[in-house]
């Protein structure tokens, strides 16, 4: 479901910030932030999605667009094997060929356009994951991400959000798939690797392992272990619990 995506999109992000650069705590939030809503974009190829609703018209037609390109994609290359499908929904969008693509367009993007195209892309992303998670996201988003811009010269301000938003696009998106790929329906992540006779091979865990969208599992085991690391990968918050502990249970073990 799409608050599972954005909270399993904020974790990875918080994981990779410190990777890009963005290691500082308002640094990693932002980072954080703009990662859970891209966590929700693959999605665009469903009508009734989050992502295509967000924005009325404009989002509904780039995801009647996006399905459009799926389905003909899906069409010129499926294998001999791969299931009778419209190819939309699951589809082009699901693969890590399309998270890698839309990472280096955003990359480039965003260092051509300068300030607007950057600001567009972080408040769309921002505005994906409140969408998913709550109105709470915009105000530490946007703390987090005037505290960056405050602390930080302007050029280098600039060159460091164009580098890391590519980055976060393409996490958020694999994040996606890599959620989808535990369900049921598997995820076609590999495309267009053949695997068994199809292009469109939905990897998914041995039977056991998966869950379905929407079940108990996923509201009352995935979405709480991801609500715990939400927190626990914030910067500075590992090291405080222990901080905590010592300073709790030093003093009785002395």
């Amino acid at each position: 479901m799409g608050r599972t995506h954005a909270l399993t999109g904020w974790c990875a992000g918080l994981a990779v910030a410190p990777l890009v650069g963005a290691s500082s705590i308002h640094q990693a939030i932002a980072f954080a932030a703009a990662t859970a809503g891209f966590a929700l974009l693959p999605d665009l190829d469903h009508p009734g999605a989050g992502a295509s609703r967000l924005l009325g018209p404009f989002t509904g037609a780039l995801s009647w667009l996006l399905r459009r390109l799926s389905a003909a994609l899906y069409a010129l290359t499926k294998g001999p094997r791969d299931e009778r499908s419209k190819g939309t929904h699951r589809h082009m969008s699901h693969t890590i060929l399309f998270a890698g693509g839309l990472g280096a367009l955003t990359m480039w993007g965003t260092r051509a356009g300068g300030w607007y195209a950057v600001a567009g892309v972080v408040l769309f992303g921002v505005l994906l994951a409140a969408d998913a998670l709550g109105d709470w996201l915009l105000l530490l988003a946007g703390a987090a991400t005037a505290w960056w811009a405050l602390t930080a010269s302007a050029a280098g301000e600039l060159q460091q959000l164009t580098g890391w938003l590519g980055v976060a696009v393409a996490v958020g998106c694999v994040t996606h798939c890599l959620g989808d790929a535990l369900t049921e329906s598997g995820c076609p992540f590999l495309f267009p690797v053949p695997i068994a006779g199809e292009t469109w091979y939905e990897l998914r865990p041995p039977a056991f392992l998966r869950f379905r969208t929407g079940g108990r599992f996923e509201r009352l085991v995935i979405a709480p272990l991801c609500l715990v690391g939400a927190l626990v990968l914030v910067p500075g918050v590992i090291a405080g619990l222990i901080a905590f502990y010592d300073q709790l249970f030093a003093p009785a073990a002395a």
